[in-house]
């Protein structure tokens, strides 16, 4: 293992011990000040920014996902304070109860140890890791794309400032400088240093990390998300709905990537939402049947229904009904959010009660799949395989749980 990488993940080994038992003011403390740096550092933060996007050769939806605002930033800043005004998960009682013979046995929620965060463009994404990482008492090492690296070492300064004026550690959060193919296989390999690595990037980044890695891996699911509108779906509410679930931001897990529409009310809606979306510059690749019924759409390959645009891309099928709609769904799907546009309740109850997905929503945009959305205090990634923990990872998922058990000399017969 390259001693870089080894040092580093030594150094988060050590911060975590200290973090995890840190009173729940001090980390609080370390959010407020990491807020108010974000703040007073906002101009050296933004040149590090036109540093990163004015590199060649970045497309349009890269340059869109590494661009910092002034917006974006004090959303940024304002994540940190909202965070540190959510219950600490770190020593919350899951459980107690006393067993027949007197012992009293708890279930108390711990921070896991040192996270390993593998990611690609998104600079908000190592961002709310890290806060997340802060407030359940864990410590993290964020490698990302070169593409942003001026950007995060810029972020990561910031945090490491609010670290050090609330009397943490800064190796609580350590960034790995620009996170090369061999510096993350090393982290792949840091076994007995780091507890868990989060992939968050494309399907193909995270299968290749779930096969190389030794160190477990907590996995973000690709957003390949479906939306279906029923027959029985109120269509101006179903256009406004699908308008958002595909544009609001094309490149979040959490956007629409296919529609989904039934036969007996496609002919009348499928033209006012491809002329609704295509006005703003989205394109379409479309089934058979949504063909039929506009021949000037691109004919969809089976590739198209199992890609994760992430872009003004939106794939169509019109589909007979919706156990088609639920087969459709079942061959294509990568079990992140699948979402039913109707007013049919029973209908809604039918297709919910067989999407095995993480989420499954009834009248909403997929968008709002998001850890912030729910409540939890943002997210580091949204786990799609059938485990403990599932959904959006938020700083309550980023912990794990001891049993103390308090006896009173009992010995076992």
């Amino acid at each position: 293992m390259p001693m870089t990488v080894q040092h580093l993940a030594q150094r988060a080994r050590i911060a975590a011990q200290s973090v995890a038992l840190s009173p729940t003011k001090q980390r609080q403390d370390a959010l407020y000040h990491i807020a108010a740096a974000l703040r007073a550092d906002k101009a050296a933060v933004l040149a590090a920014n036109q540093h990163d996007i004015g590199g060649p050769a970045l497309s349009p939806s890269l340059q869109a996902r590494l661009t910092l605002t002034d917006e974006r930033l004090e959303g940024m800043a304002r994540k940190a304070e909202a965070l540190a005004e959510m219950e600490d998960p770190v020593g919350q009682v899951l459980g107690e109860w006393e067993r027949p013979n007197g012992l009293k046995i708890r279930r108390v929620a711990i921070a896991l140890g040192v996270l390993g965060l593998i990611f690609e463009h998104r600079l908000v994404i190592g961002w709310d890791a890290a806060l997340q990482s802060l407030w359940s008492g864990n410590a993290i090492l964020l490698c990302g794309g070169a593409e942003s690296a001026h950007s995060m070492q810029a972020l990561h300064e910031v945090i490491q400032r609010g670290l050090r004026q609330a009397g943490l550690p800064e190796d609580a959060v350590l960034l790995i400088p620009h996170g090369d193919a061999a510096q993350r296989a090393a982290l792949l390999q840091a076994v007995g240093l780091v507890d868990f690595i989060i992939p968050r990037g494309d399907r193909a980044l995270t299968e290749r990390i779930k096969r190389e890695s030794r160190v477990p891996v907590l996995a973000h699911a690709a957003g390949l998300c479906h939306s279906y509108i029923h027959a029985a779906a109120e269509p101006m509410m179903a256009r406004r709905v699908l308008r958002n679930a595909k544009l609001r931001s094309p490149g979040i897990c959490g956007a629409t990537e296919t529609l989904l529409i039934d036969a007996a009310i496609a002919p009348q809606l499928l033209p006012l939402i491809v002329a609704d979306l295509g006005a703003e510059g989205c394109s379409f690749r479309a089934n058979e049947a949504a063909c039929a019924l506009l021949p000037t759409l691109p004919a969809a390959t089976e590739e198209d229904f199992a890609t994760e645009w992430l872009d003004k891309v939106l794939n169509i099928a019109v589909v007979a009904n919706i156990d088609e709609a639920l087969a459709h769904i079942a061959r294509f799907s990568s079990h992140h959010t699948e979402a039913i546009l109707t007013e049919d309740e029973a209908v809604a109850r039918y297709f919910m009660a067989r999407i095995p997905s993480a989420i499954v929503m009834w009248n909403s945009s997929t968008q709002f799949s998001d850890g912030g959305e729910f409540g939890l205090g943002g997210e580091v990634a949204i786990v799609a395989e059938r485990a403990i923990p599932r959904g959006p990872i938020g700083p309550f998922q980023l912990t794990s749980y001891r049993y103390e058990v308090h006896g009173a000399g009992h010995i076992r017969p």
